[in-house]
């Protein structure tokens, strides 16, 4: 099985070995993993951010399925990029996996960042108003739904490690359940 492992992990200092850490632990369940960094795109061209798009989504069309880091980026929820990712894949029918080194509800965590209130309704609001989503999930719905019916359930450390950007505890527990799947899926071996 083809993996593609999305995830703000390509931000990190040591993107590149963070990349060749999952993608060893892809090949020892027998999986093969791609990483976006493995794409050469010269980032000082004119058009190096269409360049990774299009080399990204060629990636994707070529995986089986995807495992995305969900760990929230700089605020309360999960990279951007790798939500497109996540719903490119499910869009195109794939087997969808996830983990988040961050176990805390999706209202908890914008309270770190943001006031959040309770309204007299009983919704929880923010400071502008806004209702914050709290159905006890860990991130928005649409996420965690995605994936409880394209592939399996958010995988999350009962508490976060020490290190979220470096521990792959969660990120190795996902790539044992394709494994799982494909000695389950015709076609696969």
């Amino acid at each position: 099985m083809i993996i593609y492992l999305a995830g703000p992990d390509v931000f990190l200092p040591d993107a590149v070995e963070i990349g060749r850490r999952k993608a060893e632990i892809c090949a020892a369940h027998g999986m093969t993993g791609l990483y976006p960094l493995d794409n050469a795109v010269n980032p000082a061209a004119a058009s190096a951010s269409l360049v990774i798009f299009k080399s990204n989504e060629a990636m994707m069309e070529s995986a089986d399925a995807i495992i995305a880091n969900l760990t929230p980026f700089r605020g309360p929820s999960a990279d951007a990029g790798t939500i497109y990712e996540l719903g490119y894949m499910a869009g195109c029918g794939k087997l969808c996996l996830a983990y988040s080194n961050d176990p805390a509800s999706y209202a908890n965590r914008v309270a770190r960042f943001h006031r959040v209130d309770e309204a007299p309704d009983g919704r929880l609001i923010d400071a502008e108003g806004l209702t914050v989503e709290e159905f006890g999930l860990p991130d928005n719905l649409m996420m965690i739904h995605a994936l409880d019916l394209h592939g399996s359930p958010l995988v999350t450390p009962r508490e976060a490690p020490e290190d979220i950007w470096h521990d792959l505890a969660s990120f190795e527990a996902c790539v044992r359940l394709a494994a799982e799947r494909t000695q389950r899926l015709p076609g696969f071996n």
